[in-house]
């Protein structure tokens, strides 16, 4: 145990640094910050974020949080941008360009392209009088600060308050733009993100394969229903359209006898079914259908809108959520 001790040590010195740096970061954020925000929403464009070695691979991530969040946004390397990628880059655009000392030379002919065709450039660099900062339309100045290395060489302080730095733009530019939730499943309809935004009425079954029959069917048709939709279960309606009740397999076996085919549908039926409303998320689905706060568990729910007398309007079962990774 005492082996890893300096190991830990060194570590919680590291996180420290960095998040001393943050905050330090965070304090010296002054009216520079609004002008990049202004000049980023009279884009017409796209965002061009650029930068070389980790500034790279920083930059390659704020064009990603940007572009998902609602502000067109793409990476350039700097070096293919010297070799044909500058034809990325057009008037519109804005170039967001990123170097801690400011002087990275690769970045050279992007400065140069971007004051030739007046595309306005905004640099993220702890030196405003390098060159980079001299050519920026707006400088957003990382505090000089101290590696988290000890040594000043590798980047972690620097990158780690660029990357927060980046961050703060587009969480700012998607709240002025009152970016939802929705709007951010439309840019991440995959993986796990996309799941947990993906709503009831996205995995709906609708029209058709909604097993419904009326209150006064005979039970022979409520079975042929249940059969042929294969969710086993089927719901029961009024004369209004309206949900009233649900058959299911339980139903089915506590009036199993001999004069089950001789009842209705609404003999069978369990009244007051479990519903919910198209406009839930689907992960509320699971829960209710998972049995949430105690209840019961079921495997599939009726979906309605309340306003419309509980008119059926689809069903989701608990297999269309698993498919797409919920449960």
């Amino acid at each position: 145990m005492s082996s890893k001790t300096p190991f830990i040590d060194t570590a919680r010195d590291v996180i420290r640094t960095e998040a001393a740096a943050l905050e330090t970061l965070a304090n010296s954020l002054d009216s520079s910050f609004r002008a990049a925000i202004d000049l980023l929403l009279a884009t017409k464009g796209r965002v061009i974020v650029t930068g070389i070695g980790k500034s790279g691979h920083i930059a390659n991530k704020i064009a990603a949080t940007l572009a998902s969040t609602g502000t067109p946004a793409q990476f350039v390397h700097p070096a293919e941008a010297s070799h044909g990628d500058l034809g990325m880059v057009t008037r519109g655009d804005v170039v967001l360009a990123i170097s801690n000392s400011g002087e990275a030379p690769e970045l050279a002919n992007m400065i140069a392209y971007a004051g030739r065709f007046d595309i306005p450039l905004i640099g993220i660099t702890k030196a405003p009088g390098s060159a980079l900062g001299r050519q920026c339309s707006v400088v957003l100045q990382l505090p000089d600060i101290g590696e988290a290395c000890g040594s000043g060489v590798v980047p972690t302080s620097s990158t780690t308050m660029t990357l927060a730095m980046g961050d703060a733009l587009a969480v700012a530019l998607m709240k002025h733009r009152s970016f939802t939730a929705e709007h951010f499943r439309d840019f991440h309809p995959g993986g796990k993100l996309g799941a947990l935004l993906t709503r009831v009425s996205d995995l709906m079954h609708k029209d058709d394969a909604i097993p419904l029959v009326p209150e006064d069917a005979p039970m022979q048709e409520a079975l042929i229903e249940i059969s042929q939709k294969g969710f086993g279960v089927v719901g029961v309606t009024d004369p209004k359209g309206a949900l009233t009740g649900i058959i299911t397999d339980g139903d089915l076996r506590r009036h199993m006898s001999n004069q089950l085919l001789d009842l209705k549908a609404r003999d069978v039926m369990t009244t007051s079914p479990k519903t919910i409303s198209p406009d839930l998320l689907a992960q509320e689905a699971v829960g209710i259908m998972n049995g949430k706060d105690g209840e019961r568990a079921v495997t599939c729910l009726f979906v309605t809108e309340r306003d419309q007398a509980e008119r059926p309007l689809g069903l989701i079962h608990i297999h269309d959520c698993l498919r797409v990774g919920l449960g």
